[in-house]
């Protein structure tokens, strides 16, 4: 993990997390896992993958300036949720495999282990946490050092076989594990995933610049989107996906079995216009226990009102607008104001 320290370290140094403070305020916490949980000898990754069955095809929803582009894996429920229970259950059967090995040793004679150590974690001595994009974790580097993938130049893991439609968890323990091999590296003089990026954020293979990263924009990022991105933003108002979409290994990826991760309330192919008229309320009850929840809906209005300017002017999309150029938001108000200028160049 030295290598990932170091590289991580020169990212934040750059400045390329942005707005992200927790990227740094952690230190050496989030590159050395046992600083974080004591007792730490091993690190389990785990993968789930999340390409719901019938979305409708993305690059057809992109190309449609008037349809809202998010994110693939925020189509369905909330990822932390389903793959933290998923963890946890593993932990769970690890424990009882654990708990019923010792307890047949002790059967056997072999074990000085009494009854009333059995049925927790100091029975089998076995501590861990587990983790799902929850913490100071590099979730990337553990995952390809324990041979789940390789650190694609767009900065995800890729795998050989599964492509990159997938989540990452990981659960930290003291358990002394065999460790595997790490992933080599596979994406050769490929670069797909740099050309395609609509606002250039890979400055560099494996170097992703977050300030000006879509995905960045339109979930973290708190305030004002920064006027020079807002055109090539497009129609994506949660998220990005191009340099998945075009990187040559996701032809091998797989749709998720996780009835969990199916797309809900039409969000494969919804307009924007309809997205933009939701009230607050019809917001938090469409997005409960979604990804898309946590950013609340004024910065939801935010890039909605964006990929509005971004759009094809018609008379309907002027009319949506400027029925939110009173809105009690001043952040909003202000993307509005912009996006209405769009349609008078």
């Amino acid at each position: 993990m030295q290598t990932a320290e170091a590289e991580h370290q020169a990212w934040i140094e750059k400045g390329f997390h942005g707005e992200m403070d927790y990227m740094a305020k952690h230190g050496t916490k989030r590159t050395r896992p046992a600083e974080l949980v004591p007792n730490t000898t091993r690190v389990i990754s785990a993968r789930l993958d999340y390409l719901p069955p019938n979305a409708t095809d993305s690059e057809a929803v992109l190309q449609n300036s008037h349809q809202a582009f998010i994110s693939r894996y925020a189509l369905g429920r909330d990822y932390h949720k389903v793959m933290r229970k998923k963890l946890q259950k593993l932990c769970e059967k690890i424990q009882t495999e654990l708990s019923n090995s010792q307890l047949g040793d002790n059967q056997l004679g072999d074990s000085q282990l009494g009854d009333s150590q059995l049925g927790d974690n100091q029975t089998s001595h076995f501590e861990y946490r587990a983790f799902t994009d929850s913490a100071p974790v590099l979730e990337v580097a553990l995952a390809e050092k324990s041979g789940l993938g390789w650190r694609g130049k767009h900065t995800l893991l890729i795998n050989k076989n599964q492509g990159s439609w997938f989540f990452l968890g990981e659960i930290y323990t003291n358990l002394p594990l065999d460790i595997d091999e790490p992933a080599t590296n596979h994406c050769g003089t490929c670069s797909s995933c740099i050309d395609v990026c609509p606002t250039q954020a890979i400055t560099a293979p494996y170097e992703v610049d977050a300030r000006r990263c879509i995905s960045y924009l339109t979930i973290e990022l708190k305030g004002s989107i920064p006027v020079e991105l807002r055109p090539l933003i497009g129609n994506r108002v949660y998220g990005c996906d191009d340099c998945q979409l075009y990187c040559p290994w996701n032809k091998f990826a797989e749709i998720t079995k996780e009835p969990d991760f199916a797309v809900k309330h039409g969000l494969d192919d919804i307009s924007l216009i309809d997205c933009f008229n939701w009230s607050e309320d019809a917001f938090k009850t469409k997005m409960a226990g979604s990804a898309i929840y946590r950013i609340g809906y004024t910065q939801w209005l935010r890039n909605i009102a964006v990929g509005l300017g971004n759009a094809q002017t018609t008379p309907n999309v002027i009319r949506a607008l400027e029925m939110r150029l009173h809105d009690d938001s001043q952040l909003v108000r202000e993307h509005v104001t912009w996006a209405l200028f769009q349609h008078t160049l």
